[in-house]
């Protein structure tokens, strides 16, 4: 048999101890009798303390809630914001709920956000703002990447021939700076990278392909 479930959450201490898990938990008890459910106290799930930050499958009480739902089962939320801060884990969140055939209510949106009329409007606009998000982060640690590249600095892979990495950043390495220099010597010299290569393997004892050579000597001469 399918049952009704409520969730309300708080952020601080002093929202804990103050009205506003009561209030949410009056609203939600409301919401649920004007349309004749039967909400138990046991079945209210309360965050208290924790931030909307923190994905919803991870909190204590949001953890719980999911693993307790079964087809059928309805969660009333008092407001958005209780539920989510981040417009990806809210999407994502509601979109599990939906495959699990939950239905999902948001007092402060109106009603049901799974299924149809306004609801599947705001679920479907959350979608598009939730991929925005995710491209529009991807963008700023590509832009983070390449400017700490610019930089000198070490954005991750491996540590390039030559370089030591010290605290994120690229430092010269002696000794195979001085192998890179007879590297380009014998480059301008018209040798090969195939020849250079051989002439790593037994001069230095380092292996590398001639592909290998042909990326330190076009790094070096950027």
């Amino acid at each position: 048999m399918s049952k009704v479930f409520g969730y309300v959450r708080v952020s601080t201490l002093h929202q804990v101890e103050g009205e506003s898990l009561d209030t949410q938990s009056r609203q939600v008890k409301t919401y649920a009798g004007s349309r004749g459910w039967e909400l138990h106290d046991e079945n209210i799930f309360v965050e208290a303390g924790i931030s909307g930050s923190t994905e919803f499958q991870v909190r204590p009480q949001g953890k719980k809630l999911i693993n307790s739902l079964v087809r059928g089962d309805t969660i009333i939320f008092a407001k958005l914001d209780r539920a989510f801060r981040n417009v990806q884990n809210a999407f994502s969140t509601l979109q599990q709920l939906k495959d699990l055939g939950v239905n999902v209510h948001f007092i402060d949106l109106g009603g049901e956000v799974t299924g149809t009329g306004i609801g599947s409007v705001i679920f479907g606009v959350m979608s598009v703002f939730a991929n925005f998000e995710k491209d529009r982060i991807a963008t700023r640690i590509r832009e983070v990447k390449q400017s700490q590249k610019a930089q000198g600095r070490f954005v991750g892979g491996r540590r390039a021939f030559g370089y030591n990495i010290i605290d994120g950043i690229k430092v010269p390495r002696d000794d195979e700076q001085a192998i890179i220099i007879k590297m380009k010597e014998q480059r301008s010299a018209g040798k090969s990278y195939r020849t250079i290569q051989k002439w790593l393997m037994t001069d230095a004892g380092l292996k590398f392909s001639s592909m290998g050579v042909r990326e330190i000597l076009t790094r070096e001469s950027v």
